[in-house]
């Protein structure tokens, strides 16, 4: 339990955060002047201040009013793992530390209201975990190599920065040890814990997704590495099983094709992707698969994408530039998924399957008996991706996570020789219905072969709103992305923020003339003129305006999109 004190209506010049469960008298002190954070004692908190229960500590961050706390006001336990309790953020507040915004001019007041929104916008995103007593940022085979001096380190210091959404946020936590256990890293991504049982034998099933924040963003407005080797929307998956004290884990990555492309939203329903012809490709990919190796091991590459289409050129340079890295640690191997398993031949993801069988069990999975010893080690891992790195890769990861869950119950004695996980009808219901990897739209039931009508539905309603928000929302999300995890600071002192830019007039005026042609057009055709040549020549040529216009405007697609403002385009493409 942890209490706020403050007071925005008494002359309180602090934030006064106290711990009420770990027996420590300890209480952080913020003044709310100078930002100085500071250790100080229970005596120290005004007898008037007011009093709330919140769940942790963000961070804070400096937007155009002066500074903000960022804390979590409601938790839901998600469940136990290795016996500590891990929590989903459900709700959070953001506290300005300025008591007024009166000092700013109407200008700085709307910037100010405009990043707060984008602020909360991040925040309200779904999938925020934290754990205060556990590491939750890396994987078990990670913990259990590590040294003496790792496990003394706070869970601040320990953490794998690729994860931890809150890294910007803590940046003035982190100087100051004796103030890291007010605070604590925040994973974004997906996490389920069910308690599952076959043959009488009760075990946990978990899945940890762990999203990176490096090079974080939206599908179409963040593509490829940057010059860090950093892919963009990088996922690291892993499946964790426990049973009678022993413990398995299997870890999957997926992640942007790694080398300079992009995609922007230029109205079309789907922009063709366009390679970069300026930059030194394979120095980027070299550095993101040299990272890849030093973390995981040996790397397969599962591109799933087309091998036609405006996807072909892709694929190609992929295939190219693994040949060109010349490295024996990473392998490549293509499969076109939509030209595979077209017409619902989901059997025939079985070959992929096969393709891999070899080298899954080659690499294997983590895995420690009772006593706490480690029988295996997991030597490598299967980098999945598509274009988007949703769909046709939640399926392929799926199926790799089963076939080494197969292996992992067995090992474990909770399935006998010859059972398999598909027959035991009580724990696949768990499974589909837990695992995100199979609750994609457009693969509601990838392993029965089934696709229902409300799937079908599902599809269309989600391409409409895919299309919406690619084209005409993704900017501000994108700038609330990059605001949130400090790609993009704010000064106080510049007068003038990104957020002025100023439409060229063809943003406002070619979409009238559309509207209003194609209106006059209908009007035209229901109330019809004296002779059918009259009504026909006004259809025409409405008709023709609005349609014209309409080519225009997609023509020009670009400069009609939401478009990010806080990063420059060099950094996105």
């Amino acid at each position: 339990n942890i209490f706020l004190h403050h007071d925005n209506k008494q002359p309180i010049e602090k934030f006064y955060i106290e711990a009420c469960d770990d027996g420590s008298n300890d209480v952080l002190s913020i003044d709310r002047v100078s930002t100085e954070m500071i250790l100080t004692v229970r005596k120290d908190i005004p007898p008037h201040a007011v009093t709330r229960p919140i769940c942790g500590i963000m961070g804070t961050i400096r937007l155009v009013a002066g500074t903000y706390l960022i804390v979590v006001t409601k938790k839901k336990k998600v469940g136990d793992l290795l016996g500590h309790a891990v929590w989903k953020a459900m709700d959070f507040d953001v506290i300005s530390y300025k008591k007024t915004v009166l000092h700013l001019t109407d200008n700085q007041m709307q910037d100010n209201k405009a990043f707060l929104s984008m602020i909360n916008s991040v925040l309200l995103t779904d999938g925020f975990y934290f754990a205060t007593d556990y590491d939750l940022t890396h994987t078990l085979q990670r913990l259990a190599n590590t040294s003496p001096e790792f496990q003394e380190m706070s869970l601040l210091e320990r953490a794998d920065q690729r994860f931890v959404w809150n890294g910007h946020l803590l940046r003035e936590f982190m100087p100051q040890p004796e103030l890291h256990r007010f605070a604590f890293p925040v994973v974004h991504g997906f996490i389920i814990m069910k308690s599952c049982c076959i043959n009488g034998k009760i075990f946990d099933w978990n899945i940890i997704s762990r999203r990176s924040c490096f090079r974080a963003g939206v599908r179409y407005y963040v593509r490829g590495i940057d010059s860090e080797g950093h892919a963009a929307n990088f996922v690291e998956t892993e499946q964790i099983v426990q049973y009678s004290g022993g413990k398995a884990s299997f870890v999957q990555t997926r992640g942007s094709i790694p080398f300079y492309w992009s995609q922007r939203p230029n109205l079309k329903y789907k922009p063709k992707p366009q390679i970069s012809k300026t930059i030194d490709h394979l120095d980027g990919f070299q550095r993101h698969f040299d990272s890849q190796i030093i973390i995981y091991g040996k790397q397969v590459i599962l591109n799933l994408i087309d091998q036609k289409g405006s996807e072909k050129q892709l694929e190609q340079a992929f295939d190219k530039m693994v040949s060109s890295l010349g490295n024996g640690m990473v392998k490549y191997i293509a499969f076109d998924f939509h030209k595979e398993c077209s017409r619902m031949r989901w059997h025939r993801l079985q070959i992929l399957v096969d393709m891999v069988t070899e080298m899954q069990d080659e690499y294997g999975y983590f895995l420690v008996d009772v006593d706490g010893n480690v029988l295996v080690q997991q030597e490598g891992m299967f980098r999945s991706n598509c274009m988007d790195c949703l769909d046709r890769t939640n399926v392929i990861q799926s199926l790799l996570a089963r076939r080494s869950l197969q292996s992992q119950l067995e090992r474990l004695g909770v399935l006998h020789m010859g059972q398999r996980i598909e027959d035991q009808s009580d724990f696949e219901k768990i499974y589909k219905n837990g695992d995100p990897q199979l609750k994609s739209a457009h693969f509601p039931t990838p392993l029965t072969g089934k696709r229902t009508q409300w799937g079908l539905v599902m599809d269309g309603w989600n391409s409409m709103i895919r299309y919406y928000k690619n084209n005409f929302s993704d900017g501000f999300r994108q700038d609330s992305i990059d605001l949130f995890l400090g790609n993009y600071s704010i000064d106080e002192a510049d007068m003038n923020t990104p957020l002025h830019e100023t439409k060229d007039w063809k943003f406002l005026t070619l979409p009238i003339i559309m509207v209003v042609a194609f209106s006059m057009c209908i009007i035209c055709l229901l109330m019809a003129g004296d002779t059918w040549t009259e009504t026909l020549a006004y259809v025409l040529f409405w008709g023709t305006a609005s349609f014209v216009t309409a080519g225009v405007i997609i023509f020009n697609g670009r400069e009609f999109v939401d478009a990010p403002k806080l990063v420059q385009k060099e950094k996105m493409d």
